[in-house]
């Protein structure tokens, strides 16, 4: 069976509530600090796996990382391949406001410190069929990427978060990328979303892109049709919009990994994005495929072709 192997990030997240995201200068109390699992590689190898995909997940975490070991562990997720450092886990410092939008604060801890021989054994462990999932939060993206290509694996990128590194990257060699709206802009060097999209269109004429644009839905271009489409959203009451597109991308993999076609994968991972916002947390906010799919059935999304 063709499995999920995500070499990614894992981080605790402080979160804390507050009633606007906080501005140059300015000083505000919060209401509530909170304390959750996270990362983005966590969180999309436990969306994954929540979908019914078989996950293994590579990284590193540090002293403090018992908490998120035991996250993955008990979602089901296969750790064998993730290593135990000296010093801190990666963390991230989080504000959520009273409309459910966040800013994000990200320190890399042991996610910057993967080492050569753990991205060999990654690439080593993965057969015929696997996909290999990476975001932007561990060091040497793009040898791990070049190293997955000449392998011959399939590699899927969310550009999360954007910094100065995509730019020597060879996303060339990917098999799907997924961005939102400011990854999109940022890695094409444009300046609205629309033209983005049809940057990344005309330079990746071989890799699927999945542009998410939260309640206004997403922008699809499936490089085996060479087709793109626009999706619909579905209508949910935000909370915190934390892990929304960490749901969406782990739900998305399942489907892929299953070997479901790109467009008929979208609504259930765009289901479990909206599902997310709903709740609070990063991981916590993860929902269960039994939920996903009775949204699906509860609400129905449009999909055009452009």
């Amino acid at each position: 069976m063709a499995k999920l192997v995500n070499l990614g990030s894992l981080c605790i997240d402080f979160v804390y509530s507050v009633p606007n995201l906080v501005g140059a200068g300015e000083t505000i109390a919060s209401s509530e600090r909170q304390i959750f699992p996270g990362g983005k590689g966590l969180n999309q190898s436990l969306a994954a796996a929540k979908a019914g995909a078989a996950v293994a997940h590579f990284g590193a975490v540090g002293d403090d990382g018992e908490m998120l070991l035991e996250t993955l562990r008990t979602g089901g997720v296969d750790i064998d391949g993730v290593a135990r450092l000296q010093g801190p886990s990666g963390h991230a410092v989080i504000q959520v406001d009273s409309t459910g939008q966040n800013a994000i604060i990200i320190s890399g801890g042991s996610n910057r410190k993967i080492s050569k021989q753990q991205v060999t054994q990654t690439i080593s462990y993965m057969g015929e069929g696997d996909w290999l999932l990476l975001q932007n939060e561990i060091n040497d993206v793009g040898v791990v990427m070049q190293n997955a290509a000449d392998a011959g694996i399939r590699i899927a990128f969310n550009v999360a978060p954007p910094d100065e590194r995509i730019f020597d990257y060879p996303i060339d060699v990917l098999s799907l990328l997924v961005v939102n709206e400011p990854e999109a802009m940022a890695l094409a060097k444009e300046t609205d979303t629309q033209t983005a999209f049809d940057t990344l269109v005309n330079n990746l004429p071989n890799t699927h892109i999945v542009l998410t644009q939260g309640q206004h839905g997403l922008l699809c271009y499936d490089y085996h049709s060479k087709a793109q489409w626009q999706m619909s959203a579905f209508s949910v009451e935000p909370v915190d919009e934390t892990a929304a597109g960490d749901s969406f991308v782990g739900y998305l993999m399942a489907s892929l990994v299953d070997g479901t076609d790109l467009i008929d994968a979208l609504p259930r991972a765009s289901a479990a994005g909206a599902l997310a916002v709903t709740r609070e947390g990063a991981a916590p906010s993860i929902p269960a495929i039994e939920e996903v799919d009775d949204l699906l059935a509860a609400q129905t999304i449009h999909c055009t072709q452009l």
